[in-house]
């Protein structure tokens, strides 16, 4: 298990004149125990947010008509991290005073566990509640991340991520 926080990743090397997740404050991490939301909340949280919003990805039981008993999920792991860092800093420099933690973990989860989570916290509600739609919809296309079901007959299939994607939304 390896954490990461912006604060010690090199992000939006590009973009070295605009503010960076880095700056603002922000957590990203690829874990293989369970997402502790509580921890994730507490990360951008302080005096100055009137609004948080989270996102919790889930397993679910069936999944294209078909029942399933678990998903292992597999990251590249320095690839998905510096994606996921790319994709904070973008939503934070679209959205000043705009804070993000996101957790997205590996292995095999059960039905109901937490696969991803993000929190979002900024002084007003429209931008934290952008944020979350944002990040997930960009991770789901840009991470490299990929799950493998497992279903009730004891077969197992790869799942194409960005066929549930809606199309992106602008912050």
């Amino acid at each position: 298990m390896r954490w990461r926080s912006f604060r010690r990743w090199p992000v939006a090397e590009a973009a070295a004149s605009a503010p960076s997740a880095a700056q603002s404050g922000g957590w990203i991490a690829i874990v293989e125990q369970p997402i502790d939301v509580t921890s994730l909340i507490a990360r951008v949280s302080d005096g100055s947010v009137g609004a948080i919003s989270t996102f919790l990805g889930t397993v679910r039981h069936v999944n294209d008509g078909r029942d399933v008993t678990g998903i292992e999920y597999h990251a590249y792991q320095p690839m998905a991290e510096r994606e996921l860092a790319l994709i904070a800093d973008e939503t934070c420099t679209a959205s000043p005073g705009l804070r993000l933690a996101i957790e997205h973990r590996v292995g095999t989860l059960g039905i109901g566990e937490v696969s991803v989570a993000i929190a979002a916290s900024h002084p007003r509600r429209a931008p934290a509640l952008a944020a979350t739609t944002y990040v997930i919809e960009a991770l789901k296309r840009r991470v490299p991340i990929w799950k493998c079901e497992h279903y009730v007959d004891g077969s197992r299939a790869w799942v194409d991520p960005t066929t549930s994607v809606a199309p992106s939304t602008p912050l």
